[in-house]
């Protein structure tokens, strides 16, 4: 199994946990399950590639086998300078699926044979001021299974869709096969317009959890995009 799998058809929205109330994040988590998600993204940040320190390893074992016993996967977001070293933990705290950035390593190859080793899909990130074509190059040579094109600058939860998002959305649709994941603002008023330009999964964070009602808000979502 892999991410085409995991998508489907339609697409799919993942709610970001990161943004999640971690007073209630297994009784979130549980609801969004019941409510039909079966992707959840894991925001982890280690306080050099982006300022704030995230999210890791205990918390996702903790997680973990809520999301598989229901048949869902959990896809981490490295922003890590060093996404390597950290597969090996990840891998044995439940990740499915890694992604690491075009701008924290300068061995695509070697980092993702190094997932695949330990049993992780792949998958590729690159930041607002990343080019293109650039990006491209580097996913093709880790041979990832996802492109990830950030809509706004990583780090923090909460910041505004870029707008010039959606000309590199679909300017990456035009170059890859594999799917395309945005991460960064996507909520109901733009995810049609997201979808529009050639993605097929939606990282929501504050869209669904700085919501009242989160379950609301995520079906809110996939309706308008998936």
């Amino acid at each position: 199994m892999g991410w085409d799998t995991w998508i489907g058809e339609k697409g799919a929205v993942a709610p970001s946990l990161y943004a999640a109330d971690f007073t209630r994040l297994g009784e979130q988590i549980d609801a969004l399950l019941a409510a039909g998600c079966r992707i959840f993204h894991f925001d982890v940040g280690d306080g050099h590639f982006i300022p704030p320190v995230t999210i890791g390893p205990v918390v996702l074992r903790s997680i973990a086998p809520m999301i598989h016993a229901a048949g869902g996967v959990i896809d981490c977001h490295l922003m890590v300078t060093d996404p390597a070293h950290h597969f090996p933990e990840f891998a044995s705290s439940g990740a499915d699926s890694v992604t690491f950035h075009v701008e924290a390593t300068d061995d695509p190859r070697g980092v993702g044979a190094a997932a695949r080793a330990v049993g992780l899909a792949v998958g590729v990130a690159f930041n607002p001021v990343t080019v293109v074509v650039d990006a491209v190059a580097f996913a093709e040579e880790a041979g990832a299974e996802l492109a990830l094109c950030m809509s706004i600058v990583p780090g923090y939860s909460g910041q505004p869709f870029l707008p010039e998002s959606c000309v590199r959305i679909a300017e990456l649709a035009a170059l890859v096969e594999v799917p395309i994941q945005v991460d960064g603002g996507v909520g109901e008023e733009n995810i049609a317009a997201v979808r529009a330009a050639g993605a097929r999964v939606f990282v929501a964070g504050n869209a669904v959890f700085a919501d009242p009602d989160p379950v609301a808000a995520y079906r809110r979502i996939a309706a308008a995009g998936v």
